[in-house]
């Protein structure tokens, strides 16, 4: 393993997936800004009788293809690691992070879910913490999943706060 990738790939950690689904709904939000922007090409192109408009309609076309295959990469990059002392939350392919979260540094946590992740099945988990430079999030997961990590990392949370 290259030396560069050390610091977000340690040892002890097994790495949990988000949910595709995350990817789908990222695609469906470009592709309706994809239309609205290849709508307005269209109406400029008919509007103007101006014959090379018609080649800006490969911008959305290409926009959307290149957000497709971009968003696939980021969902598969993104995950989150559940340790003894603290959680990992992990996401980038070209530009990297990894937060690390200790549980006794957790105040509270949220569970979102707009409009388009209910239809498509997934949510959002959301730690605070005292500090915002240490708050994640974890964006894709199923609502049982979500749920579940909610209730566990309350419950690890409390535990490792009472501990102080």
């Amino acid at each position: 393993m290259p030396l560069h990738d050390e610091p977000f790939t340690p040892d002890d950690v097994e790495w949990r997936p988000v949910s595709d689904r995350l990817a789908t709904g990222r695609r469906l939000i470009a592709a309706a800004c994809c239309l609205v922007v290849a709508i307005v090409v269209a109406l400029v192109a008919v509007l103007t009788s101006t014959a090379w408009v018609y080649a800006l309609l490969l911008l959305p076309v290409v926009a959307l293809g290149w957000s497709s295959w971009l968003f696939g990469r980021q969902v598969r990059a993104t995950g989150y690691a559940e340790r003894e002392d603290d959680l990992l939350v992990r996401r980038g392919v070209m530009f990297r992070s990894i937060v690390v979260v200790p549980y006794g540094r957790m105040q509270f946590v949220d569970v979102q879910a707009g409009p388009l992740a209910r239809l498509l099945g997934y949510s959002a988990v959301q730690l605070h913490t005292a500090s915002p430079g240490t708050d994640a999030h974890i964006d894709g997961l199923v609502p049982d999943e979500a749920a579940r990590l909610r209730d566990r990392l309350a419950s690890r949370g409390e535990a490792r706060l009472a501990g102080l």
